[in-house]
C-alpha cells in the first residue's frame, strides 16, 4: 500500500514530506491509457500534488492544475486529507523519443505555459469560501522543477522536490514511482540547504532507490543525510476518485427539462465519461423518465 509522510527537520526548521505512490500512479495510468512520456508526466504531477497536500485537514482540497501549450494541453491533480487523489492529462497519447540518456522528455510535451495550485476549504460541506489561487509560470516543464518554482515565487518557500516515475516494458507498466519534498522555514539555518543541497547532488536516483526496496523513510534519510528528523504524520494514499452515478442523475438533471426530454427523444439514454478517473455512467429510458417525472412531482 502506498504512504505518505511528513515531519520536521534540523530543530523543526525544514519542513519535510516523503512518499511512494507506485499503486496510485499505476491505477491512473491504467485508467488513462497513457503513453510513456504522458504516464511520467501524469505520475510526477500526482505524486508533488499529494506531498504539497501532506497536511491537508478536513474538508480541505488541493488541486494542481498545469496549463499546457506543449502535446499534453495540461494535467490535473487533485488530493485531499485522507489520502485520496484523482488527476489527468488533457492529451494521454502525447509522447516523444527519449532522451540519449535514456530518460524521458517530459518538458518536451509540457512544454510553455502556466502552473496553478488552488486550495479550497469547506466546498463538499457548503462552505463556499473563496479558494486561495496562486500561479506561475512553467519553470521548465519536468515538474519537480515547477512546485520548487512554484513554491519560492507564490509562496516564498526555498524548497527542494523530487518525482520520478519508473517504467518497464512487462506488466505492470508502472514499475515504481515515489517523491520528496523538502521545505525551509524562516528560521531555517542556511548552512541546513546546503547540507541538504549537496546530500541529494551526491544522493542515488530516486527511483533507483525505490525500485530497490526503499520505503518513504529512507527517501527522507536519503535526501537529509545526517541531518535529524521526526516524523509527525502519516498516512496512506491511493488514487480515488468522488464521481458516481447519483453524481450523473444530478448533472444530467441540472440540464433542464427541456433538454432531458430531447435527450430522452433523440438519443434514447445518455452516457456521461469522468475526466478525472474514465468511469463512465450510463443512463437508461427508465433513468430519464425518472428525471422527468421528478421534475414534475
Amino acid at each position: 500500500m502506498d504512504k505518505l509522510i511528513h515531519g520536521l527537520a534540523a530543530d523543526a526548521t525544514v519542513r519535510v514530506m516523503a512518499a511512494i505512490t507506485t499503486d496510485t500512479v499505476r491505477e491512473a495510468v491504467r485508467r488513462h491509457n497513457t503513453s510513456p512520456t504522458a504516464s511520467v508526466a501524469l505520475g510526477r504531477v500526482i505524486t508533488g500534488t499529494l506531498l504539497l497536500g501532506s497536511s491537508l485537514k478536513e474538508f480541505d482540497r488541493l488541486t494542481v492544475k498545469i496549463e499546457s501549450k506543449g502535446s499534453v494541453e495540461g494535467i490535473v491533480a487533485e488530493a485531499v486529507a485522507d489520502g485520496k487523489v484523482r488527476g489527468y492529462i488533457k492529451n494521454p497519447l502525447a509522447d516523444l523519443p527519449q532522451k540519449p540518456d535514456g530518460g524521458f522528455d517530459v518538458s518536451g510535451i509540457v512544454g510553455k505555459g502556466m502552473f496553478f495550485v488552488i486550495r479550497e476549504s469547506g466546498f463538499d460541506i457548503g462552505l463556499h469560501r473563496k479558494p486561495y489561487i496562486g500561479s506561475v509560470p512553467i519553470e521548465t516543464g519536468e515538474i519537480a522543477e515547477d512546485f520548487a518554482f512554484y513554491l519560492m515565487k507564490s509562496e516564498q518557500i526555498p524548497s527542494a522536490v523530487l518525482l520520478g516515475t519508473l517504467l518497464q516494458r512487462e506488466d505492470p507498466f508502472v514499475h515504481c514511482a515515489g517523491g520528496v519534498m523538502i521545505q525551509m522555514l524562516p528560521t531555517a539555518n542556511p548552512n541546513v540547504a546546503v547540507m541538504i543541497e549537496d546530500t541529494i547532488l551526491h544522493a542515488p536516483k530516486l527511483t533507483d532507490a525505490i525500485r530497490d526496496g526503499a520505503g518513504a523513510e529512507d527517501l527522507l534519510k536519503m535526501t537529509l543525510g545526517v541531518i535529524d528528523y521526526e516524523i509527525l504524520g502519516e498516512k496512506q494514499v491511493r488514487f480515488e476518485c468522488n464521481c458516481s452515478f447519483e453524481r450523473a442523475v444530478q448533472l444530467i438533471t441540472s440540464l433542464g427539462r427541456a433538454e432531458v426530454a430531447s435527450i430522452l427523444e433523440e438519443d434514447k439514454g445518455a452516457a456521461m465519461t469522468c475526466g478525472f478517473c474514465n468511469n463512465v455512467y450510463t443512463l437508461t429510458e427508465d433513468d430519464l423518465r425518472k428525471i422527468l417525472e421528478s421534475e414534475t412531482a
